[in-house]
């Protein structure tokens, strides 16, 4: 059987990029922040082997920016986070959880501080937008909240420092990981900061104006040609085993911070004025019932995981879900991310998940692959 395709539409935003990606021979696409985002270049696996060996430009501009500016952006960025951001300067940027008044997730962005008035939130596919403004209108902040317009476009793998060194000098290299620099190309002031969503390593440029993005796009690619570029994409392989978490697949609002395994991130205690924090502090007193885990499943490759798939106790009593899953060509085994309980979430403790295909042995682990 075909499988369906995705009717297009102005709803649905091309980006800066699209005429490279398209070039390129994008065979797949998501829908994220009502963009386009491509998954698939060659296959799932030469992607994946590809992205460890070389160099990929990657177009994300679905990550779309939150901006706050004005004199109370760092109180509202501090509302909309657990993470304690009082020692964070103009350059950093900080993975921080998103939470709402039930301390449940609505979204895992990477703050950006541009200055201590203006902040971009680099977000996870969600109308978080609409959260920040609710929240700044209905506290009466003195802060304007808005999408600008900025495009980010990551360069991912090994050879991703020297590519940006070709395009952007060698001071390019000197970024520190999650900080970030102002970078010239064409006149343009462009943010660049060492970050991105592989284990990789690389960075990732916030183009403001979509006028160059071509321009930039083929910037890099000429650039590459004997560091073997290619356009590419987030990973499913590599992210399950580097235990990046996908926001609508391996947690919602359902769950808390902790549940995701997020609790480095959290800095409940002190992060006064976030709007969940009172219900943080008792799930932090607490502790979860559930949390994020990696799993090995045994067998042949697995299906595509598109539903969360049952994880079953020894007795067939259900004590968590598979979100994510694929199979591994460097590990030689199936790879996933599940939330299991705590009766079952210790390091090789043997549950069975039930795949598409029927139960299979599945194996427990603390810890990721990469």
């Amino acid at each position: 059987m075909n499988a369906p395709f995705l009717s297009l539409s102005r709803r649905l935003r091309r980006t800066p990029f699209s005429p490279g990606v398209e070039a390129a021979g994008v065979k797949a696409y998501t829908v994220y922040n009502h963009m386009l985002l491509p998954t698939v270049f060659r296959s799932v696996e030469e992607d994946y082997h590809h992205l460890k060996e070389a160099v990929q430009v990657w177009d994300v501009s679905c990550e779309r920016q939150v901006e706050l500016r004005g004199p109370d952006a760092a109180r509202l960025m501090q509302m909309m986070t657990p993470r304690d951001l009082r020692g964070m300067m103009p350059g950093q940027c900080f993975y921080v959880p998103i939470v709402d008044e039930t301390g449940g997730m609505l979204n895992d962005p990477v703050a950006v501080k541009l200055a201590e008035d203006r902040w971009w939130i680099s977000i996870a596919d969600s109308d978080l937008l609409y959260w920040v403004r609710a929240t700044a209108h209905g506290w009466r902040l003195d802060v304007l909240v808005d999408e600008p317009d900025v495009s980010p476009l990551a360069v991912q793998g090994p050879k991703a420092d020297a590519l940006m060194a070709r395009v952007f000098g060698d001071a390019v290299n000197d970024i520190r990981f999650f900080r970030f620099g102002h970078f010239d190309f064409q006149g343009r002031d462009l943010v660049v900061a060492r970050s991105g969503y592989s284990k990789q390593g690389g960075f990732e440029i916030y183009v403001e104006g979509g006028d160059i993005g071509m321009d930039l796009w083929n910037a890099l690619m000429e650039a590459g040609r004997d560091l073997d570029v290619h356009a590419g994409c987030p990973n499913l392989i590599e992210r399950i085993e580097g235990g990046l978490l996908s926001y609508g697949n391996d947690m919602t609002d359902d769950n808390t911070p902790h549940e995701c395994g997020l609790g480095r991130f959290c800095n409940t205690h002190t992060a006064i004025g976030c709007v969940g924090r009172d219900a943080l502090l008792r799930v932090a007193k607490e502790g979860p019932v559930q949390q994020i885990r990696a799993l090995e499943i045994e067998g042949d490759a697995v299906p595509i995981c598109n539903d969360w798939w049952p994880v079953l106790s020894e007795k067939g009593r259900k004590v968590g879900r598979v979100s994510s899953a694929a199979w591994s060509p460097d590990h030689k085994t199936n790879v996933a991310i599940g939330m299991v309980k705590l009766t079952h979430w210790d390091e090789g403790d043997e549950v069975e998940v039930v795949t598409p295909d029927g139960p299979r042995k599945g194996i427990v682990h603390e810890t990721f692959w990469a």
